[in-house]
């Protein structure tokens, strides 16, 4: 068994004074199946950026192993098969070897006769995770594999890194993370923590720690009041003791000037012990909180329509042009439902959200909380080509969507001008984000500068200020934090959100989803098994 150490790192990006880590040590073994956790924008990646050496650091990095990074890029040649891009990244692979790995992720071997370009994003990155675990004497790093990976996708690939050691793995799917690893080191507000167990024993210790120390430090605030007004009261009465020794005669007698120092001075002692205790009441309190992660509840600001039923899907059929995409789709959206829409990778949930825009648009509706020049990143073209080849979509009338798209990429400039162009409360915008844990520095930066799940952040805050009369979130968790999931829980928990989205995450839809309507493609009678529970 060997050891990865960090010794006393510091480190901080270049033309900013906000460190990112201060004095950072840790010890880990390279045969653990760790997975690292944090709030979006605490250095997860950078963690892993500066144990493969891409940043310049204080301090030691010691480790007896070289790093792999996952996902690595990987260049697309038009036609070249899946075997040859493998051959081409690791030339030294064995075949057998790498079909066996396919096999433990319940592929054919036979996707390796196929081009690579054809292969969706979830068969890509289990191929290419194959191909990564045949790589010997390396530790790898694995950085949100789940983000193009299905529920069933997901649960394969985790049982497939239970069974493999030696891999630090980003992610914030709960569930996915509880099936594969088995220590947990966290970045925490001050320093990081290194824990064995799984992510849900290393959640409930957390949150036991968090509840004691707020208890800890109530009954300590209120400890120090009281001492303080002791203390106070003690000096005063030394302070009018002490007068006494000049004060008249009483009985013709002169006052005992010794028995009143000693008493003043007795009452002075028990009042600096009074102080003492109340310093070293505060000393403890000032160790307190410093870790306690704050997830304040966020708030809704939805409108409400005249009409009962929202949107309706009568055996509806949708096509990319001659493409079909999924077939006789039968559900209804009420303002009070909250519908996930369920199933593999490719049986038509994005499609869904799109058509219900188009529509939408059609009939005089509008998609609110979007900015008017964001870019369509290539859908314009998909939309161009979306169909309704069967069946009839119905929508309320001047129907008002709210919209959190997949992708982030187009988030660019600064954070002001976005929220004007979406037609915001600037003040409303920025406290969604603040409960979303995002610093006032952050205001500042332009967006580009921002983590992947702080992009997210910024669409659902954008989805959740916007009055809206349907919210239509597609994969809206990809690269949000746990602490987050978490607070948009209670949030959709707590409220009747008439909700429309997409998202893999297990534990988040058993929590939040009122029904689900799974759309699973049988291709081999082209039908869609259709139920709503």
């Amino acid at each position: 068994m060997t050891q990865i150490r960090a010794e006393h790192v510091t480190f901080y990006y270049g033309g900013s004074h906000q460190e990112i880590f201060r004095d950072m040590s840790f010890t880990i073994d390279t045969d653990w199946k760790l997975g690292l956790v944090g709030r979006n924008g605490r250095g997860k990646t950078t963690l892993l950026k500066l144990l493969m050496g891409l940043e310049e650091y204080e301090g030691r990095i010691v480790s007896p192993e070289g790093f792999l990074y996952f996902p690595f890029r990987t260049e697309t040649v038009p036609g070249e098969m899946t075997y040859e891009t493998a051959e081409r990244i690791f030339p030294e692979h064995e075949h057998w070897m790498l079909c066996r790995e396919l096999g433990l992720l319940d592929m054919d071997p036979e996707v390796l006769y196929r081009p690579f370009e054809t292969l969706s994003q979830g068969e890509r990155t289990r191929v290419l995770l194959a191909l990564l675990f045949l790589k010997e004497d390396h530790f790898l790093l694995i950085d949100e594999p789940t983000n193009h990976l299905d529920e069933a996708g997901r649960a394969c690939v985790s049982r497939y890194l239970g069974r493999k050691k030696g891999f630090i793995l980003v992610s914030h799917d709960r569930s996915f993370l509880d099936g594969c690893i088995d220590h947990v080191m966290a970045i925490n507000r001050q320093g990081i923590q290194v824990v064995q167990g799984n992510f849900s024993s290393w959640w409930e210790d957390k949150r036991r720690q968090d509840l004691w120390e707020l208890e800890e430090n109530e009954r300590l605030k209120k400890e120090i009041g009281r001492l303080s007004e002791a203390a106070r009261r003690a000096e005063r009465w030394s302070e009018k003791t002490e007068k006494t020794k000049t004060g008249t005669r009483i009985g013709g007698l002169k006052p005992d000037r010794g028995a009143i120092g000693h008493k003043a001075a007795k009452m002075m002692k028990r009042a600096k012990s009074t102080e003492r205790r109340m310093e070293n009441a505060v000393k403890e309190k000032s160790a307190l909180l410093k870790n306690v992660e704050t997830a304040q509840q966020l708030k809704l600001f939805s409108l409400k329509h005249d009409k009962e039923v929202l949107v309706r899907f009568r055996d509806v059929s949708l096509a990319y042009g001659e493409r079909e995409v999924c077939r006789n789709v039968s559900f209804t959206l009420t303002g009070e439902d909250r519908l996930a829409l369920a199933g593999g990778n490719g049986c038509g949930k994005s499609t869904v959200l799109k058509a219900i825009l188009l529509e939408a648009e059609r009939r005089g509706g509008c998609c609110v909380g979007r900015p008017r020049s964001a870019p369509e990143n290539g859908e314009a073209e998909q939309r161009a080509q979306l169909r309704v080849t069967g069946g009839v979509i119905e929508l309320a009338p001047a129907l008002k969507i709210s919209v959190v798209p997949q992708d982030s990429s187009f988030l660019r400039g600064s954070l002001d001008n976005y929220i004007e162009e979406t037609g915001a409360d600037p003040t409303l915008f920025k406290m969604l984000l603040r409960k979303l844990d995002f610093s006032r520095e952050h205001f500042e930066k332009p967006m580009e500068e921002y983590s992947e799940g702080q992009r997210k952040k910024v669409l659902l805050a954008g989805s959740l200020a916007a009055r809206a009369h349907l919210y239509l979130w597609d994969e809206p968790l990809n690269y949000i934090d746990v602490f987050s999931r978490v607070q948009l829980e209670e949030l959709l928990a707590g409220t009747r959100l008439p909700l429309l989205y997409v998202e893999h995450d297990k534990i988040f839809v058993e929590k939040t989803a009122s029904l689900v309507y799974p759309l699973d493609f049988q291709y081999n009678d082209k039908k869609v098994n259709v139920q709503v529970r």
